[in-house]
Formats: structure tokens, sequence, C-alpha cells
């Protein structure tokens, strides 16, 4: 048995191929999709990168680790304190140990580790490969390296091999060479000329006039980095540069497509492709315009949480599509459960086993998902419905309760929550049954939201609000500051290391 697991990320499954998108983004994922399961309503527990990659190693919820956010000490594991004996209870109960009691060699070729300082992901992997660049490489860059690692091991049996391609996560940085394909394609249609200009007359960080530029202001770089990446756009002050935006994020989808296809050409020149399961995901997805979001994945908006998950496993599943509720937890762990191995006793995540080897509809009656590394929320996903509660707005034009009828208005520009109180009532039952059972199922006693509310909000907007504020009064947005500063009056300190440009 040999197993590919394929962690493409920022990848949204709405822009790709087998998803329905109308752009030619992704030929070979679009072939592993046709030989196996395509999951539609994939979601990740927690986001962005290290919250959602924790989840997965762990099969728990962030609620539960305690890693929620990129930096202080929400971006560490709760101490397991007396609990942990001489090794933590994660290195028996992580994924890839489940592999590792099945008989498998572990190998992962990624930056990720580096990138976050997330040491805890490396356990039970008997290989780890670096690329090198802490997130900055290219799939050119990350390619070579997995074939070559093929070359050597794929004829061997029971190997799990994690390649991480990077390409649609901003900066958009696919090289030059490789063109635009998509330069005569057209957009998205719902976002508009009058969607764009609305959204520019708004505020927040990472909204349409803010990104990425405030940011860099913020850190007080200079010369602007992005300069040397003529594909990323700063502002969407046109719709030449929301084009530049769809065109350098699908670019970059169509790149590591390209290679994720000479990883598949391998594996069929070794002979072996037809005996090797194939898990094909990423950590989250992204915002391209929704909610105001502009090349940004820190909400837990559906753009966002939504991910792509398809499972091509020889001799268990069919091609088919399967619309259940699913975290991508779920997945993970019915995977190994495939392989004879019974869940962890700390597991959040819920195997079906049965089900998938059946080839039969499966999931939750409703999902959680959270995202407290940049706006502080927590949405629930029932029947068709997307519910969102907002704890810290992270400085944005957000208002704390929203819902939204997904399977029709995707891209949320009709909030119902106004009109339907009964289905806003039944979200907040369900979010208040799923925190008291998380609470009451944690083994540390605190919810990591409520610390970083607490604090002012996350990392990335923690401390920025008098200079956020300075900023909308010198672009023309006053009444914007006016209302931040009514909204949060005790954060009115910036970290005392944080320049000022204005």
């Amino acid at each position: 048995m040999r197993i590919l697991y394929i962690d493409l990320d920022t990848c949204r499954p709405d822009h790709l191929g087998c998803y329905g998108y109308h752009r030619n983004t992704s030929p070979n994922i679009d072939w592993i999709a046709s030989e196996g399961v395509r999951f539609n309503n994939c979601y990740v527990s927690d986001a962005p990168c290290l919250p959602s990659r924790a989840a997965l190693m762990t099969g728990r919820f962030g609620i539960h680790t305690g890693i929620v956010d990129h930096a202080w000490d929400t971006a560490e594991p709760f101490p397991e304190g007396h609990a942990r004996g001489f090794a933590s209870r994660y290195a028996t109960s992580n994924w890839t140990f489940q592999f590792k009691q099945a008989g498998f060699r572990c190998t992962s070729i990624s930056a990720f580790i580096n990138r976050h300082s997330a040491w805890w992901f490396g356990a039970n992997f008997d290989e780890i490969i670096d690329t090198g660049h802490r997130g900055g490489e290219t799939a050119d860059q990350v390619s070579p390296v997995a074939l070559e690692w093929l070359r050597r091991n794929a004829q061997k049996d029971n190997w799990f091999l994690h390649v991480q391609f990077w390409d649609p996560h901003t900066t958009y940085r696919t090289p030059e060479s490789f063109g635009n394909p998509f330069a005569d394609e057209p957009l998205p249609a719902w976002l508009t000329e009058a969607v764009r200009s609305e959204h520019y007359k708004s505020f927040g960080p990472e909204s349409a006039q803010d990104t990425p530029e405030f940011q860099e202001l913020v850190r007080g770089s200079n010369p602007h980095p992005y300069a040397r990446f003529p594909r990323q756009p700063f502002r969407m002050d046109s719709m030449e540069n929301v084009r530049k935006m769809f065109d350098g994020y699908d670019t970059g989808v169509r790149f590591a497509d390209l290679h994720i296809g000479r990883v598949l050409d391998e594996l069929r020149a070794q002979g072996v492709l037809d005996d090797t399961a194939i898990i094909f995901t990423s950590d989250h997805g992204e915002n391209l315009g929704e909610a105001n979001g502009y090349m940004t994945h820190m909400t837990a908006d559906a753009a966002t949480v939504r991910v792509p998950m398809i499972v091509r496993w020889p001799g268990v599943t069919r091609p088919r599509q399967h619309d259940g509720l699913v975290y991508s937890i779920d997945v993970t762990a019915t995977v190994t459960g495939v392989l004879g191995r019974e869940p962890s006793p700390y597991w959040d995540s819920r195997p079906f086993v049965e089900e998938f080897r059946r080839n039969h509809e499966w999931g939750r009656e409703y999902l959680v998902s959270s995202n407290i590394a940049g706006v502080c929320q927590r949405t629930v996903r029932f029947g068709p419905y997307f519910y969102i509660r907002t704890y810290h707005d992270g400085f944005g034009a957000i208002p704390d309760v929203q819902l939204f009828d997904v399977a029709s208005d995707f891209h949320q520009t009709r909030d119902l929550a106004p009109t339907r109180p009964d289905l806003v009532g039944q979200a907040a039952h369900y979010l208040t049954e799923w925190e008291a059972e998380m609470m009451r199922t944690a083994t540390y006693p605190a919810d990591p939201l409520w610390t970083l509310v607490n604090a002012g909000g996350a990392e990335h907007v923690r401390g920025y609000l008098p200079l956020y504020c300075r900023y909308l009064r010198s672009t023309g947005r006053a009444g914007a500051a006016e209302y931040l500063e009514k909204k949060h009056p005790a954060r009115k300190t910036s970290h005392a290391s944080m320049p000022d440009p204005f």
C-alpha cells in the first residue's frame, strides 16, 4: 500500500475545474477527482495555516489544542501538565502515528515546520525534507524534491508521502515565464464594478482599499516588499486590479497543478500509480472579495473554511460526489480507519469507515469552524445555511451576527440574519451546544478564543487600532475611524515597536 497526500496551501474548491470552475485551472487535480470521491462540503475546523494543520495532525479542534493563532501563547499547544508523562499524548495520538502503527514509513516534503516553528508537526515522521524557503517556494522548487524521492522509493511498499505546494498563497509569485493562461477569460461574475466600488468605500485591514499596502505600512517595510512580484496587486482601486487578483491566484493554482501532474507522471513511470491512494486537500481557502476580504484567510467566511477534499483509494472508492457535511479531520480519521486503526480517544474527529468502504453518504448534522487569527469568529454550517458569530471584528466593518444561504449565495452577498431570526436562533443553539461539549471534554480549562478577545484581538491586528485610525483619516475615511474608536475604546495603545508613517 502506498499513500500520497497532496497538500495545496490556500486552495479554494470553487477555483478547481472538478468543482465547477469555469477556468481550466486544474486538469491533473481533476483527473484525481475523476477516479475518486469528491467531497463537496468539507470544512476545516480551524483556520488558517497553523491552527488548521494542528487540527489535521492531532485530530483535535483548536479549542482543545490551544493552537488558534500565528503568534503569542495561542500558537503553542496547551501545556499537558502532570498528564504528560515521559512523552506527550500527541506522540501516540497524532495522525502520523496511525500510519506508523500500520507499518508505513512516513515522509514530509514541506517547509511548514520551519515557517511556523511547528515542531510538533514532525512527530512520527521518519523523514522530513524542508524545501527551504519557509513557504515562499514555488512548485518548480518542490516537485523536483518529490520526484527525486519517488525515483528512490516509489516501488517500495507501505509508504506515506506528504507533499506540500504553496503557490496560491499570497504573494502571487508564479514565474513570469509561465505567462498568464487566463488573460482572456472572464472573471467570476459576482464581483462586479458596483461590488468593488462599495467595498472600496468601506474599511478593514485586508479590505479593498487596505490590502496589502496597509499591512506593509504597519510593518514599516520600505521599499514595499511586494514590488518584485508583478502578479501581486495592491489596492482594489479598479477592475484591472480585480482581474490581477483572480489571474494571480488562478495562475498559482494552475502552476501547482502542472507540477502535481509531474508527480503523477512519475508514479506512472514507476508502475505504481494504480496501487497508490491519493488524498488531495488544503489547509484553508481564501477570501477573494467575499465579505470585503481580498487575498486574505483571516476570517471564518465560507470561502476560507471550506476546502477541497478528494480521496482516490484503489479497491475502495468509486468515482462519485459526496454532499454530506464533514470536517477534513473526519476524512483523515476515516482513512486511517480503512487501514485498520482504531480512533484515538483524544480525537474530536469521527471516522466513518464502513460508510466510506461502501461508498455511502455520511456526515454530521452541523459543523463549527473557527478563525481566531485575524477576525475572531466561529461559524456554523447547517443545511444550506452558514451562520457567522463575530467576537472581535479585527477592526473591520463586520456585524456581530450574520447568516447566509451558501447553497445559493456562496459569496455571501445577502445577509439573512435580519429577516430569519428563527434560523439565527437555531444556529446559536448549535454553537452553544458545541462550545459546552468542547469545554466539558477539554483537558485544559480555557477557551483560547476568549484569551485573544480579552487581549484585544488576534496577533495580526492587536495594537493596530491607533495607527489604523490615522491611516483611515489620511485616506478620507474619518467616519470609519470614529466608528472604530467608539466601538473599541480600550484599544488605544500600539505596540511600542510599531512605526507611524503618518
